[in-house]
């Protein structure tokens, strides 16, 4: 007996960092409603910083209120204890949260925030706390220009990807955003990966851009109507480089915006977010115990 028992492990003797990376793999609220109720040695790896160096939530944030992402990422970046180095989400709302995130980026890497309102001048006021970021996704937000990109670029001396995508909505009535990519041609110059689809720019700024980030191997262009590139120098002059657009059907000419942020079969149940906040010590219990037996969702029942 001694024997077959010894080709057993027990899962609550792994230590925390391994445990980490085998949660990883589970959704967002299986690591908060379901892994803590296991086992004390898991609950204690959940509320450490272990599952959370990575955190994202995008998918989550796109269905969910302004009140409850803010209060769910001030929950995780705490528990992240200053090891965060991916940060994944959608739509924050003003900003004093995204000041929170930039107290906590000390190894942050990969930054994706679409869809935010942070205003130029706190990116301009906090931007020195991003040095650390290579990967940075600041598409289709609406109140940042050319100074937020441009202190981005003085600051983040490691970023070699920018993703700046606008739908053609967000530059209805604006007359030009040249002066966003001459900020990325001044003060990027490490860039390897750069998305720009549907900023209103012409074709001397992206030139510009493609002479000063030498190292530029994917330039997306698409609905940049204005832009005229001869390919064929390109493809002389920068062997490298390959350019998507700006004459490419794309998904907003065929279906419009619904189809960016639709995550209609998402197994989240988000109005069962309601009052789940009022004490954040029992989140994992308010969590779990918002989905029933019933719902469809496949949950299993409370242990």
């Amino acid at each position: 007996m001694e024997e077959e028992g010894a080709d057993f492990r027990c899962w609550d003797e792994l230590i925390p960092d391994a445990l980490g990376l085998i949660f990883r793999n589970l959704s967002l609220q299986e690591i908060l409603t379901v892994v803590p109720r296991v086992c004390k040695s898991w609950g204690r790896a959940v509320i450490g910083p272990y599952c959370w160096q990575e955190i994202d939530i995008e998918e989550w944030s796109n269905r969910s209120e302004p009140e409850h992402i803010d209060r769910m990422l001030r929950l995780l970046i705490t528990r992240s204890c200053g090891s965060l180095r991916k940060l994944c989400v959608s739509g924050l709302h003003n900003d004093l949260i995204f000041s929170f995130i930039a107290e906590h980026a000390g190894a942050l890497q990969t930054l994706r925030l679409p869809r935010s309102d942070m205003s130029d001048s706190m990116v301009e006021q906090v931007a020195g706390r991003f040095s650390t970021v290579t990967f940075l996704d600041l598409s289709y937000c609406g109140k940042i220009g050319a100074p937020a990109l441009e202190a981005i670029g003085k600051h983040c001396k490691l970023l070699t990807g920018l993703r700046r995508n606008m739908h053609p909505l967000d530059t209805e009535g604006k007359i030009s955003q040249e002066d966003e990519a001459r900020a990325i041609a001044t003060t990027m110059p490490k860039l390897k990966q750069l998305e720009m689809a549907y900023l209103l720019i012409d074709t001397e700024s992206v030139l510009e851009i493609i002479s000063s980030c030498t190292e530029l191997e994917f330039l997306d262009l698409r609905g940049c109507w204005s832009v005229k590139l001869d390919m064929k120098y390109l493809e002389d002059k920068f062997p490298k480089l390959k350019v998507l657009g700006p004459y490419v059907v794309d998904h907003y000419e065929r279906n419009g915006w619904e189809d960016c942020s639709d995550y209609s079969d998402s197994f989240y149940d988000y109005e069962s977010f309601d009052g789940m906040w009022d004490d954040e010590e029992s989140l994992e219990l308010r969590f779990y115990e918002g989905f029933d037996e019933d719902n469809g969702y496949g949950w299993p029942p409370s242990p």
